[in-house]
């Protein structure tokens, strides 16, 4: 290839149109005054120095557009899904009787945002880490007074893998006289290389509002075509003992779905009775769309 078309190819992909979303965050956050770079240069940065994986795919792209041989031989090579991958890294395990721990650590890969993906790697093993240590003293102190049961498992679930979304959520379960579940999501997108939180979809927080009401409605419908479906929101619970669920919190845990849809979820106890498990509920995107930043992300 000639310098000529090397520089033909940059041009190209120094010229690719931005996601609003991802635009959108990297406003938010010159705003907020978390990096002290001119706009322009920081979105090209975050185009380049952040996402060598993308800038890899992007000039590919273009040479297969511009090569009618280099796409026939390209045709011939088995296509892998997906670059970014989540892999079981460590392993936390006990047996020992009425003693039972399963903790299993992931670790994601091939996030040419090398900072996003050893911060995520390492919150994963700290906080595994610090299950496994805590598991051990609560299980030490049990056995001085005498013994008892002791139980914690730990992993994790992709919820999407698409070209362009991985959401991983990592769970929780603890075990005494009962048991309690909790879930965190991370969802990341793949081509922009950041984390998506969930003020980052939307334009102002009118969304806690709005998505609040529709959970509620949700509930409703829910109970009356089944009426063992109990959740703790007023005109279903009338029991005082409980906080009754009101709003979703500002950061409230969150995936994105295979289909472009979000999904909130409620950990064990945190809206309804423990029988009923963790809950998620699929929002309408159609609520939603006078109030989302852009339409990359929820379809």
């Amino acid at each position: 290839m000639d310098k000529k078309s090397l520089k033909q190819l940059r041009k190209e992909y120094m010229d690719t149109p931005i996601p609003e979303e991802l635009d959108f965050i990297v406003r938010k956050t010159l705003r907020q005054g978390r990096i002290n770079v001119k706009r322009k240069n920081n979105i090209k940065k975050i185009g380049m120095t952040a996402a060598s994986v993308v800038l890899s795919v992007g000039i590919l792209t273009a040479g297969v557009n511009t090569s009618p041989a280099l796409a026939e031989n390209l045709s011939k090579i088995p296509v892998v899904k997906g670059i970014v991958k989540v892999l079981h890294f460590k392993h936390y395990e006990v047996d020992k009787g009425t003693y039972h721990a399963d903790i299993k650590v992931p670790q994601i890969q091939g996030l040419g945002n090398k900072e996003l993906e050893n911060s995520l790697n390492e919150r994963y093993l700290e906080e595994n880490k610090k299950l496994y240590d805590e598991f051990v003293k609560e299980y030490e102190e049990l056995e001085k007074n005498g013994g008892g049961h002791l139980g914690v498992d730990s992993g994790y679930v992709i919820k999407t893998d698409t070209e362009d979304i991985l959401s991983i959520g990592h769970y929780v379960v603890n075990t005494v006289a009962s048991s309690s579940t909790t879930f965190r999501y991370d969802t990341i997108d793949k081509k922009g290389e950041v984390l998506i939180t969930l003020p980052s979809l939307f334009k102002d927080n009118s969304y806690i509002e709005l998505i609040s009401e529709n959970i509620k409605e949700q509930m409703i419908e829910n109970h009356k075509a089944d009426e063992n479906k109990i959740y703790w929101i007023e005109g279903i619970e009338e029991e005082k003992t409980v906080d009754l669920f009101d709003k979703i919190s500002p950061d409230q845990n969150f995936y994105i779905s295979e289909d472009g849809k979000l999904v909130i979820s409620f950990d064990k106890y945190e809206a309804a009775p423990g029988y009923m498990g963790v809950l998620e509920f699929t929002i309408p995107t159609e609520i939603l769309s006078d109030i989302l930043v852009g339409d990359g992300y929820i379809k």
